[in-house]
């Protein structure tokens, strides 16, 4: 459940505050005096069988006994109290309520037996333990907070109450409104997924700012968040970076792989601007709130201090921000307006004495400059010059905080001087901030969120998330280690594994005895110049920490003395009965290589996860890696690359020449398709992988099961992201011709304008229930990527050419109900049954996703298709609203 019965919480009508009470600083006391002095036009109802009126309102004894059904309920009783509640509001009709009240924890019972009486009536809950909700464009504080918000285009969810009026205290100095605050309490129901969900579509939300402790339905949230983001910036501070991470002592990835990397990855791939604080939150609001975003952020600064100048763009720099290059004619125009001594460049430093007129010149040359995207002006307070004059000056010139229509973002520095100076220009719209470091922060923000929705556009190449692997070969290895009740695959087993995905392994010969390691070196030996003799061991995965590697072996007696070794080696140990025999492998020449290691590993919120980094031995005391959530294509592996030092060395330096970077893309991929097709594999360790000009080879591998999940095929449900669903795909026979019909790719953006191109204006009227010819990028790439949870499309194409012959697009609402439909088909191709095809096709996954409905809306004059939709069993009725226009219904089977 997600959105279903919170549209009430939007703009409620009507209120009912459970708990109301007459008693000084009690919680039900503030909810009624915020309702009553917020001015909210709507019908408060106090619930309180003490009173017979509170705060001058008439007040009922009992939920039952209220005139109506309240759009929304307050409830502030002891928490024993609140089941029978919740039960009673049902009852009566109401469907959402505000859980002010504490101690409703799994431990007593009390926030199981709460849910258990919403669940008859679908009834939802935010909360408990939430200081309550505020909906400023309604008027409505329903809260305990210290003061009344301001309305404006901010929405913010918190799961702390103590944060949430930090925030309303900050913004209201800041003169910064809300569209709506949500605090979520302990999300007992209402999470911030189904919060996201609602404010995406919400026109008086321009951001969304998030502060996160806990994220209990990642799949829901990661999709929910990505279709905000792509809408709107979602700013968020998620709590807990350092906690310490479980450990997963069988392989490096899982102690590398600590909980706040995972994090960072996961609001990454959704697009969520991640910040560090609530400092950053408050720089980043700052900017959100008022201005649009930029596709580019060429800062020009205006001081007159030169070293906060230099503060301000060190910070600019880390952030990735980069300065305007003023021109020519910019120089001489300050060159006329400045004393001598000002610094000929960006930073423009006018000198501490600059008055007024000093900065009015100044900043109206910087904003004039073609090259200037944003400017930063900035005060240091002196005794030569007022920084309320300059302040004045500069928020004069402002026009809702642009000049010259590029944003303008303000920092006096100092506390009692600049204190006037920062509230002329906040009481102008002008951003105000207190250090170069926020200064910086907001700036960087107005180009942030467009690059970000910039990655989320990229397109990967063709095929490059079609990894193919030996699924059965796989499946037989697992099953073999589960029936004999292992976690732990071998290394030969492990090699075996990621050889059948693609990742190339050194020839492996087993060998039982010494004096079969040393007919296994001969026989390598021929072939390769040294061999590597290690232990096989079904129950130690680090063998070089008991001797159990030695390398560099040139003959079959060095091989047999090494294998003995080994056996002494265990034996000094007390471990000797664990060798199982001995594993020799050509010894790869690694010089001009590169050391890596790429694994899978397992995040208790997130689920798996792929980790890429500098590998070898010293592998957790170099620490330089990154992770990323599968699936991963060509695109996103290429990122995970970058983000790590050694990504930079891959690129070649010196005398040594690039790796062969698609080769390390291919085996990533291969990592996540492996992940997606086996839920039982929990992690993966390749390690060293050896890159260089020539290519990949691993070098060792360990990978660990669950073998209650061996027989198990994919997709893996634990993934937060959905995969692609492959098992949708299949090969029709349809006039005369094949037809691939399969779930649509980002790849299949290059389809669409040849498409396009061959369907009739009249048609493309009809299909988009108005003329249109034009699509811009940006739209066929929103068409192009989805995130198949709950928006899935089937491309029919031809099998012959694989041109693009038609597609069928089906959107879910999220709550998963009810699913509406498109389906288009290319003009020359119609007649022949494809749009049949791919309206069966897609009716079937509808129904197999459990949706209890389709719907579509079809211009009356399209005959076609709406006879096609009454031959498919549709239900066909005109749309009460949109005259010309039917509703087509087609009911599935009750949902499971």
């Amino acid at each position: 459940m997600t959105i279903r019965n919170l549209e009430k919480t939007v703009d409620p009508r009507s209120v009912a505050v459970i708990g109301a009470s007459i008693r000084q600083n009690s919680v039900g006391r503030i909810v009624m005096e915020n309702i009553l002095a917020g001015g909210f036009d709507g019908e408060v109802w106090p619930v309180n069988p003490k009173y017979r009126s509170v705060c001058g309102v008439t007040c009922h004894a009992h939920a039952r006994d209220l005139p109506q059904a309240p759009d929304l309920a307050i409830i502030a009783t002891p928490a024993g109290t609140v089941p029978d509640i919740v039960r009673e509001l049902g009852e009566k009709g109401c469907r959402c309520a505000v859980v002010i009240s504490a101690g409703l924890t799994r431990e007593n019972g009390l926030r199981q037996a709460m849910l258990d009486a919403a669940k008859p009536h679908l009834f939802r809950i935010i909360g408990p333990n939430t200081i309550g909700l505020i909906v400023p464009r309604a008027r409505l504080n329903a809260s305990f907070a210290h003061m009344n918000p301001g309305t404006g285009g901010l929405a913010l969810l918190s799961q702390s109450g103590a944060i949430t009026t930090s925030l309303i205290d900050w913004a209201t100095e800041e003169g910064i409104g809300f569209s709506r605050i949500f605090s979520l309490g302990d999300m007992a129901d209402v999470d911030v997924g189904d919060c996201l969900d609602l404010l995406a579509g919400d026109a008086a939300t321009r951001a969304i700012l998030l502060y996160l402790e806990s994220i209990p339905d990642p799949r829901k949230f990661m999709s929910a968040a990505r279709a905000a983001a792509r809408i709107k910036p979602v700013i968020a501070v998620k709590a807990g970076r350092h906690a310490k991470a479980a450990q997963a002592a069988a392989t490096h990835t899982g102690a590398l792989s600590g909980s706040d990397r995972v994090v960072e990855a996961a609001l990454s791939r959704a697009g969520i601007l991640r910040v560090l604080g609530l400092g950053e939150l408050f720089a980043a609001a700052e900017t959100v709130a008022r201005f649009p975003k930029l596709d580019r952020s060429r800062i020009g600064i205006v001081t007159n201090g030169g070293g906060a100048g230099v503060l301000v763009v060190d910070r600019l720099l880390d952030l990735g921000c980069a300065l305007a290059d003023l021109s020519a004619s910019t120089i001489e125009t300050l060159d006329r307006s400045l004393p001598a001594g000002w610094s000929r460049a960006n930073p423009v430093d006018i000198i501490g004495d600059a008055p007024s007129e000093r900065y009015i010149a100044a900043v109206k040359a910087v904003a004039e400059d073609p090259d200037t995207d944003a400017l930063i002006v900035m005060n240091c307070p002196t005794a030569l010059a007022s920084p309320a004059q300059a302040a004045r000056a500069v928020a004069d010139m402002a026009t809702a905080g642009l000049v010259n229509g590029k944003p303008v973002l303000a920092c006096w520095l100092g506390e009692t001087t600049a204190r006037e100076g920062r509230r002329i220009l906040q009481d102008k719209g002008v951003a105000s901030l207190a250090t170069p470091g926020e200064t910086a922060a907001a700036a960087a923000y107005l180009s942030r969120w467009a690059r970000a929705q910039k990655q989320l556009m990229r397109v990967p190449a063709t095929r490059s998330e079609d990894v193919r692997g030996d699924a059965d070969t796989v499946g037989s290895i697992l099953r073999q280690v589960a029936r004999e009740n292992r976690r732990m695959l071998t290394e030969p087993e492990a090699k075996a594994v990621i050889e059948a995905y693609g990742i190339p392994v050194p020839e492996t010969a087993i060998a039982r005895t010494p004096q079969e390691a040393g007919k296994a070196a001969d026989r390598l030996l021929h072939k390769s110049e040294k061999v590597v003799v290690k232990l096989l061991s079904r129950t130690i995965t680090h063998k070089s920490d008991v001797g159990g590697v030695v390398v560099g072996i040139e003959n079959a007696q060095a091989a047999k003395t090494a294998a003995m070794s080994i056996e002494r080696n265990l034996e000094r140990h007390g471990r000797s009965g664990e060798i199982e025999g001995f594993v020799v492998q050509p010894m790869i020449d690694g010089k001009g290589a590169q050391e890596l290691i790429l694994g899978i590993g397992q995040d208790a919120m997130f689920g798996p996860t792929i980790l890429f980094g500098a590998g070898g031995t010293a592998v957790e005391v170099l620490d330089d890696v990154a992770i990323a959530l599968p699936p991963l294509d060509d695109v996103l592996a290429a990122d995970l690359i970058e983000r790590t030092r050694i990504g930079r060395l891959l690129a070649g330096y010196r005398d040594r020449p690039p790796a062969d970077r698609q080769a390390i893309v291919r085996a990533l991929n291969a990592l996540s398709q492996l992940v997606v097709d086996f839920p039982a594999i929990l992690s993966v360790d390749v390690n060293p992988l050896l890159a260089d000009v020539s290519g990949v080879m691993a070098l060792d591998a360990r990978i660990a099961i669950d073998p209650t999940q061996a027989e198990r095929r994919g997709p893996n449900p634990r993934l937060a992201i959905r995969p692609y669903p492959s098992d949708w795909e299949k090969t029709l026979r349809i006039g005369g011709r094949d037809y691939h019909l399969r779930p649509i790719k980002p790849s299949d953006v290059s389809l669409y304008p040849p498409f396009l191109e061959r369907v009739s204006p009249e048609d493309m009227r009809l299909r988009f229930l108005a003329p249109r010819r034009h699509f811009p990028q940006e739209m066929l790439l929103r068409l192009t990527q989805l995130d198949y949870a709950r928006e899935i499309a089937f491309v029919a194409l031809q099998g012959d050419t694989g041109a693009l012959a038609g597609i069928a697009r089906l959107s879910s609402d999220p709550d998963g109900i009810v699913g509406e439909y498109g389906l288009l088909v290319r003009t020359d191709l119609q007649g022949q049954g494809i749009g049949w095809a791919l309206l069966a096709h897609l009716v079937d996954y509808a129904r197999a996703e459990g949706l209890s409905r389709i719907e579509g809306f079809v211009l009356s004059e399209n005959t076609k298709m709406l006879s096609m939709c009454r031959e498919f069993g549709f239900e066909v009725q005109s749309h009460a609203g949109e005259p010309g226009t039917s509703l087509v219904a087609l009911p599935l089977a009750p949902r499971r």
